[in-house]
């Protein structure tokens, strides 16, 4: 099984940024699936640190409809340097 070590430091941000607003807004993993018109079993991989699954462009665009948020709400401010 693939761990979350193949997830770049920028995916994790944005996947963690995510699964807070979700939290936030007081809707479980299927609630949330739901609304992303996606599997609950893929919401719950790409929130387990052990699995690859993360979200893509178009995941991002539906979750900033959903929260009625802006892009910027999910990626960080500045780029996230990857340190070798």
């Amino acid at each position: 099984m693939s761990t979350r070590s193949n997830i770049t430091q920028i995916e994790q941000f944005v996947i963690s940024r995510i699964k807070k607003m979700r939290e936030d807004a007081g809707l479980s993993q299927a609630e949330f699936a739901f609304k992303m018109e996606l599997s609950y079993g893929f919401i719950g991989h790409v929130e387990s640190p052990n699995h690859r699954a993360k979200y893509n462009l178009n995941h991002i665009n539906k979750a900033v409809e959903i929260f009625d948020c802006e892009f910027s709400d999910i990626f960080p401010v500045k780029s996230i340097r990857v340190v070798s």
